[in-house]
C-alpha cells in the first residue's frame, strides 16, 4: 500500500477519533446538567449513553482493523518482493544452466511473460523469423517442447519448499 492510501486511513480514523471525542464530550457536560449554544444537551436524544459506547468501540475496533489491515498489507507487500527476488534468481539459473545467449535471455524473458513472436520482434527490432529461431533454440536448450513446459519448469521451481517463504517442515524419522 503506497504512503498517500496510508495517510489518507489515518486521515479518516483521525477525523472519526475527534468526532467521537466530540460526542463523549457532549455526553460529560449532558451529566453536569450543562448546555451547549444555549441548547440543553437532553434534547439531542435520549439514548445519548448508548450512542456514545457506540462510537468509542467503532473508533477502537476501526482503529485496531486499520492497524492489522495496514500490517498484513507490508506483509504481503515483503512476501511479494521476496517471491520478485527469488524468481528472478531462478531464470537466471535456468539461463545460465542452458547456456544461452543474451538475445535468448531476452527473448525467453518475453516469452514467459507471455508476449507472442510479433510483439516480442517489434520489441526487440528484428523479424518474426529470428524471433521464432531464438525461440526453439530456447526451448530445445531447455529440454521441453513449448512454452506451456518452459513455464512449467519454473512454477515448478517456485513451488518447491526451499523456495516458499515461512517456517520450513520438519522431518521426522520414525523409531
Amino acid at each position: 500500500m503506497n504512503n498517500k492510501k496510508k495517510i489518507a486511513l489515518w486521515v479518516i480514523a483521525a477525523l472519526q477519533f475527534n468526532a467521537t471525542l466530540y460526542f463523549v464530550l457532549l455526553f460529560a457536560l449532558e451529566g453536569q446538567g450543562l448546555t451547549l449554544f444555549g441548547t440543553p444537551l437532553t434534547d439531542l436524544g435520549p439514548n445519548n449513553g448508548v450512542q456514545v459506547v457506540g462510537l468509542i468501540l467503532g473508533v477502537v475496533l476501526g482503529w485496531m482493523a486499520l492497524r492489522m489491515s495496514l500490517q498484513r498489507a507490508e506483509r504481503a507487500e515483503t512476501a511479494l518482493r521476496h517471491c520478485t527476488v527469488q524468481f528472478a534468481d531462478v531464470l537466471e539459473e535456468h539461463f545460465r544452466d542452458w547456456h544461452l545467449t543474451p538475445a535468448e535471455r531476452d527473448v525467453a524473458v518475453f516469452l514467459i511473460k507471455g508476449l507472442n513472436t510479433r510483439a516480442i520482434a517489434e520489441m526487440r527490432g528484428t523479424s518474426e523469423g529470428t524471433i521464432k529461431a531464438q525461440t526453439n533454440a530456447i526451448y530445445r536448450k531447455a529440454g521441453v517442447a513449448g512454452r506451456a513446459q518452459l513455464l512449467s519448469l519454473f512454477i515448478e521451481d517456485l513451488m518447491d519448499d526451499a523456495l516458499m517463504p515461512g517456517p520450513k517442515p520438519q522431518l521426522t524419522q520414525a523409531a
